[in-house]
């Protein structure tokens, strides 16, 4: 599943910077679980666009994953101004207090 976000998201919005991390394990999932990703997308298609446009277009290219496998996907969408104004890099997830 992790590779399948990261081709997808490189091909849709040619990523300066991409990081999808596989957080399933902060959510009471097996150990090889693949149902909760961070991803962290830089790009400079999001120019001009508000949030809720960046995610959007995000869930509109996983839209299959999301509605099969995919559970949870936190996204961090940045311009690559943006990102360069953040020292500390996307913020830390939170842990999961419950379960399935």
């Amino acid at each position: 599943m992790q590779n399948i976000i990261e081709q997808k998201l490189t091909q849709a919005f040619a990523p300066s910077h991409l990081e999808v991390i596989n957080e399933s394990h902060m959510h009471r999932s097996s150990a090889d679980g693949q149902s909760h990703f961070k991803a962290i997308i830089v790009s400079e298609q999001f120019d001009g666009q508000r949030l809720l446009q960046r995610h959007r277009a995000v869930n509109t290219v996983l839209a299959d994953e999301l509605a099969a496998s995919l559970h949870a996907l936190a996204l961090h969408t940045y311009t690559p101004s943006e990102w360069a104004q953040k020292s500390e890099g996307a913020p830390r997830s939170p842990s999961c207090t419950g379960g399935h």
